[in-house]
């Protein structure tokens, strides 16, 4: 049985945010992963989070100055400083939500010793609180300029910085678009995966719509026996709720 998480900051856009984690587990999900819980305070975003009887399966550290380019900063170099902040309260909101997943922006441009170092003392740190870092290959199309890119590379980094909670956040929606050949790529790196994310081809809508095969992933994941969460970051092409019809059909 596949656990979804409910991606707040890209679904149920019907409501305000703190609103959403109730309409998440209305529409029957048992989690949630927020890309930037930082505009709300964290104990009020455990409120919510709590009152809903839902876990927190993923947040991502603070992305830096989106408006103006930067997409993290874990292979900056000259931003260590900033990293290990960003860092600290990445941390901070997943121990007032008890979530046991950050993922690490590479952020643009990026200098690869300076991503392994990065990496390598978060990692420290963040196994203390027994948190695992995710990082994510993200494609060129939606992401220009940025560092970590296919699955490959992703599992090379992981192996360098060799700390057991270092993972693969396996986004299929980016996959596809950089490198296709999904089945080949899951089987390949399940043994380094964190995290699966999933959404619509081209269009990032939901998973029914576009051009893969999603009942041919989600069968390839079961027989890998998978049994993390998949979460759900995709923009709902209508209303969220109606749109949700592909992960019933699942459950």
């Amino acid at each position: 049985m596949f656990r979804f998480a409910a991606n707040l900051n890209w679904m149920f856009q019907e409501v305000a945010f703190l609103d959403r984690f109730a309409a998440a587990r209305d529409a029957g999900f048992s989690g949630v992963e927020i890309l930037n819980p930082y505009a709300k305070p964290a104990d009020g975003v455990a409120e919510k989070l709590r009152a809903a009887g839902l876990e927190c399966a993923l947040i991502n550290v603070p992305r830096g100055d989106w408006d103006n380019g930067e997409r993290g900063l874990g292979a900056v170099k000259g931003r260590e400083a900033e990293f290990e902040a960003h860092l600290a309260e990445g941390l901070r909101y997943c121990a007032a939500l008890g979530c046991e997943r950050l993922h690490v922006l590479a952020g643009v441009g990026g200098d690869h010793a300076t991503y392994i170092a990065n990496l390598k003392r978060a990692a420290r740190v963040a196994a203390g609180q027994g948190v695992t870092l995710t990082i994510e290959p993200l494609n060129p199309r939606d992401m220009p300029g940025y560092f970590l890119r296919t699955q490959a590379q992703g599992a090379a980094v992981i192996e360098e910085v060799g700390e057991a909670n270092v993972k693969l956040q396996m986004d299929v929606y980016h996959m596809q678009i950089t490198e296709g050949d999904l089945e080949v790529k899951l089987r390949q790196y399940m043994g380094v995966c964190g995290h699966v994310q999933v959404a619509g081809v081209p269009g990032r809508h939901e998973p029914s719509t576009g051009e893969v095969n999603y009942a041919h992933v989600f069968g390839v994941l079961r027989e890998l026996g998978y049994e993390g969460w998949v979460g759900c970051e995709y923009q709902p092409a209508g209303d969220t709720v109606a749109g949700l019809g592909w992960m019933r059909g699942l459950l």
